[in-house]
C-alpha cells in the first residue's frame, strides 16, 4: 500500500530559516536595557528586537550550537512553553514592523517588554516558563491567533455594472507591475481589458487574442496571464490558452506596455496536445527563482482515462517549470526530473486532475494549489519539488484507482493534501494566496481559497494541520483570487465584478 507523506512543520523551520537569514532589522526596538532583565523575543540577548532573534529561535527549535544565553525564555513568544517555527513567524513580523497576534494570556508577556530575570537551571532544549508579568489590568488583549469563522465577508472594488465591457467569464485579475491600483481583467473569451482598481477610470481595451483561442466548452479559452518578474525591464507577457487544430494546450509569450497587448508579438513556448476539452487546468505563476510554473490538467474525458496524471513522460496533470530567460525556454538544472529516463524534465510535481489556480507564497516562496475532484473531494496541495499528489490512485484522501490497469499505484510515495472538503459543501475548488497583508494579522500566514460554485471561502493554517476554518459563505462565483501588493486579497468574480476580502 503506498504510504502518505505530510509536508510538517520541519519544511515551515526551513523556510523560515532561509528568511531570517536573509533578513535585516527592519524595525529595531530598543525598549529595555540589561537593567529591566531580559526582553520578550530578545533571543540574541542583544536588548533589541530584530530579525536576528528570529535566526536565534530557529537555530534553537533546530538545535543547531550555540545558543544565546537567553534563547530559552525571551524566544517563547507565544507562550507554549516550547520555542518552534510559530515564535520565529512572531518575531519575524514584529521585526518587519507588524504588530504580531500572541495568546491573551496573563502569562505571555508582550514582545519587546521586560521579563522578570532570567533563570539559568534549565538545561538546553527545556522549556523555561515565561515570568509572571509586569502589565496592568487595563492592558489590551491581543486578538484571537485563530480567525473567526464566519467572521469575514466582501467588499465590492468594482462593480459588474462598472466593470462594463470587460465583465463576463472573467477568470483571472492581473495587477500591473509597478501600478498597485491597476490591472488586467481576463475574460475567458480571450479579451483582456486595463481596469483601475479605484474606480479612477472606466475599463479600457487592452489586447485580445479571441481568434486564436478556443473557448467552445465551458473549460477552454484564455485561462491565464502573468507580467514577467521584470515586466519593467522586457515588457513581457505571458498566457496559457486552449487552441483548436489540432486541440492543444498553449504558452505563449507576448510583448506588451501597461497601455496595450502587442498581438503580433506571440512566441508559442510550449504546445500541449489535448484529447478532451476538459482537465485543461491553468494557472502561470513565477517562483522565487523567477522560472515559470504552470499548472496542466490531465487532459479531461472523467476517471484520468488515459493515466497521464501517474505518467512522467507527458505534461499533463503536472505543475511545469522552466526558465523562461533563454530561447524559447531552458529546463532549470535543480529541476526533480533532470537526467531521468523517460521523464519530462520540464515536470516540477505530478499527480494532478484539474488544478484550477495556483499561487507563489510572497513571503516563503512555497507553490499552493487547489486541485478539482472527480466525484467527492475538492483538494488543496502544498507543491514541492518532485512531489506526487496522487491522482488519480487517489481523491484526496480516499483511494480512487488502485492498483490502476495498468498498476501505476503500487511501490509510490505520494503527498496528501492539506485540506480536503466535500461535495456537500462545493463542487469545485479555486485556489487562492497565502494571505501576507496587514489588515487582518490573524490570517496572516494562512492560505486562503473558495469554491467556485458555492461561494465558500475557507483558510488553513500553513504552519499545522489544524482544520480549515470557514471565513465566509458568499453569493457569487469564485473565478479566481487576486494579490495586491500590499499582501490584502482581491476575489474575482465570473459573472459579477471585482471584491476584497474584509473582517466584520
Amino acid at each position: 500500500m503506498p504510504t502518505y507523506l505530510r509536508v510538517a512543520g520541519a519544511a515551515a523551520v526551513v523556510a523560515l530559516a532561509l528568511i531570517a537569514l536573509a533578513a535585516v532589522a527592519l524595525s529595531p526596538w530598543s525598549g529595555g536595557s540589561s537593567a529591566d532583565g531580559v526582553l520578550q523575543g530578545d533571543a540574541d540577548c542583544s536588548e533589541s528586537i530584530d530579525s536576528l532573534d528570529a535566526l536565534a529561535g530557529l537555530r534553537f527549535a533546530a538545535d543547531v550550537e550555540p545558543f544565546a544565553g537567553c534563547v530559552e525564555q525571551a524566544a517563547d513568544v507565544n507562550c507554549d512553553s516550547n520555542v518552534n517555527a510559530g515564535d520565529v513567524l512572531l518575531l519575524l513580523l514584529f521585526s518587519g514592523g507588524v504588530e504580531p497576534t500572541q495568546p491573551v494570556s496573563g502569562t505571555c508577556q508582550p514582545i519587546g517588554e521586560p521579563l522578570d530575570v532570567l533563570s539559568t537551571s534549565a538545561p538546553p532544549g527545556t522549556a523555561t516558563p515565561a515570568a509572571t508579568p509586569t502589565t496592568t489590568a487595563t492592558a489590551t488583549p491581543a486578538p484571537s491567533a485563530t480567525p473567526a469563522a464566519g467572521g469575514y465577508h466582501l467588499e465590492t472594488v468594482i462593480s459588474g455594472g462598472a466593470l462594463g465591457a470587460a465583465n463576463g467569464a472573467v477568470i483571472e485579475l492581473a495587477v500591473i507591475p509597478g501600478a498597485p491600483t491597476e490591472a488586467i481583467a481576463v475574460r475567458q473569451s480571450g479579451q483582456m481589458y486595463h481596469v483601475w482598481l479605484d474606480g479612477s477610470f472606466p475599463a479600457q481595451a487592452w489586447g485580445d487574442v479571441s481568434g486564436i483561442v478556443d473557448a467552445g466548452d465551458n473549460e477552454e479559452g484564455l485561462l491565464s496571464l502573468a507580467f514577467s518578474p521584470a515586466f519593467a525591464q522586457d515588457g513581457r507577457v505571458y498566457v496559457y490558452y486552449t487552441a483548436t487544430g489540432p486541440d492543444r494546450s498553449v504558452l505563449a509569450r507576448y510583448s506588451a506596455t501597461a497601455s496595450a497587448l502587442d498581438g503580433g508579438s506571440a512566441e508559442v513556448l510550449l504546445s500541449i496536445p489535448q484529447f478532451a476539452t476538459n482537465h485543461n487546468g491553468g494557472r502561470i505563476a513565477f517562483d522565487h527563482n523567477d522560472y515559470l510554473l504552470l499548472s496542466t490538467g490531465d487532459g479531461g474525458g472523467g476517471g484520468d482515462p488515459n493515466e497521464n496524471g501517474q505518467a512522467l513522460d507527458t505534461l499533463l496533470g503536472k505543475v511545469l517549470r522552466i526558465d523562461v530567460s533563454e530561447q524559447p525556454y531552458a529546463i532549470p538544472p535543480d529541476n526533480p526530473f533532470v537526467g531521468v529516463a523517460g521523464a519530462r524534465e520540464e515536470i516540477f510535481a505530478y499527480g494532478l486532475r484539474n488544478p484550477w489556480r495556483m499561487t507563489v507564497d510572497s513571503l516563503t516562496g512555497d507553490v499552493w494549489l487547489g486541485d478539482v475532484g472527480q466525484e467527492l473531494w475538492e483538494e488543496i496541495d502544498r507543491v514541492v519539488s518532485g512531489g506526487n499528489y496522487g491522482w488519480d490512485c487517489y481523491e484526496g484522501f480516499a483511494e480512487y484507482e488502485i492498483p490502476g490497469d495498468p498498476d501505476q499505484c503500487t511501490g509510490k510515495t505520494f503527498s496528501p493534501p492539506r485540506a480536503v472538503y466535500g461535495h456537500n459543501l462545493g463542487l469545485a475548488v479555486t485556489g487562492g494566496f497565502v494571505y501576507r497583508g496587514g489588515a487582518m494579522p490573524e490570517l496572516y500566514g494562512w492560505y486562503v481559497y473558495g469554491d467556485f460554485y458555492t461561494g465558500r471561502i475557507w483558510a488553513v493554517n500553513t504552519l499545522d494541520d489544524s482544520p480549515a476554518v470557514l471565513l465566509t459563505n458568499e453569493d457569487l462565483f469564485i473565478a479566481s483570487f487576486g494579490e495586491l501588493p500590499n499582501g490584502e486579497l482581491l476575489i474575482v468574480s465570473y459573472a459579477d465584478g471585482v471584491y476584497q476580502l474584509a473582517r466584520d
